[in-house]
């Protein structure tokens, strides 16, 4: 197919909590940009195969998808899938099913080449710190963590997430303490694994945070009241606000805490092993600020298919 008759390129990113989607044109202009939590990746971390209730609600988030990539005439798409897919037995199953409803089979992709393509996307409107920056993407199943100073350098993947961080650990509602200690705890153990590797990590000069759990923490401390993306890219978020938004969401219970302006009512229940992850990494870092970049791996491949167009 002549690749040239293609007026915008599009991205999907089926993550363990949410299947997003971009799509931009040729200037790189936003056309959509959508966020559907469906927690494809519920129950994996035991099972080890994707529920037949997930696949159904990402397949039918997939499908609306469809729509709208139809009413911007079929651009260009690649879609990838992460942490869960990664996890799951049964992954060709979902893939099949994808496959039928977009045309296009999803790529599973390394926790490797899904930090590529997060730093692509979260450093391409902001400044990173040429002498040293640290990117943290915590997702649903995983956290990539992606080392660069003019250019990507090094990038870990650890399996912690929000969603595999609550399905292990938090058990109760509100947490317990011991139970928010111990994941915790098991992030700090994975994050010392990458510092062994990498001690020089401790030492950068710049963090900067993407994907739903950060960003929605900092939409929280904000207080937004509706999503949006321009008042929180860029953001400075301090380890004293990320610490106080952690204390107050794993001290409610879960009706209460879906109350909190800038949290979406569909991340109300993972939201705290999200804060695990992130409250883990400043304090082992002993950073105090991060700033937000509300983009992420969908603007990384949007910029490499732009580039092959």
């Amino acid at each position: 197919m002549n690749t040239s008759v293609h007026s915008a390129v599009a991205a999907i990113d089926i993550g363990t909590n949410s299947t997003n989607l971009l799509i931009v044109n040729r200037d790189g202009r936003t056309l959509e940009r959508r966020v559907t939590v469906t927690r494809l990746g519920q129950g994996v971390d035991q099972t080890r195969n994707l529920s037949p209730e997930a696949i159904e609600r990402t397949i039918n988030c997939l499908s609306m998808y469809r729509g709208l990539l139809d009413q911007h005439h079929s651009p260009r798409l690649r879609i990838v899938a992460s942490s869960a897919s990664r996890d799951a037995l049964n992954r060709d199953e979902f893939f099949d099913q994808a496959e039928k409803v977009l045309g296009v089979r999803p790529e599973l992709v390394s926790g490797e080449e899904e930090a590529r393509l997060a730093y692509r996307g979260c450093t391409s409107q902001l400044v990173p710190d040429p002498n040293g920056h640290l990117i943290i993407d915590i997702g649903g199943g995983s956290t990539e963590l992606i080392v660069g100073t003019t250019q990507l350098s090094q990038a870990y993947s650890i399996d912690v997430g929000a969603v595999r961080m609550t399905e292990r650990h938090l058990r109760h509602d509100p947490p317990q303490p011991e139970e928010l200690l111990n994941a915790i705890g098991e992030v700090e153990d994975f994050f010392e694994d990458v510092l062994r590797t990498n001690p020089s990590i401790k030492h950068v000069r710049q963090i900067i945070g993407t994907a739903g759990t950060i960003v929605t923490i900092a939409a929280i401390e904000i207080g937004q009241q509706e999503f949006d993306a321009n008042e929180l890219h860029g953001f400075k978020l301090t380890r004293d606000a990320i610490e106080d938004v952690f204390r107050t969401l794993a001290t409610e219970s879960l009706v209460d805490r879906r109350h909190n302006p800038g949290l979406p009512p569909e991340r109300a229940d993972v939201i705290v092993g999200g804060c695990c992850v992130l409250v883990a990494l400043m304090r082992a870092l002993d950073a105090q600020e991060l700033i937000v970049s509300t983009n992420n791996i969908l603007d990384g491949v949007c910029a490499e298919l732009l580039n092959n167009l």
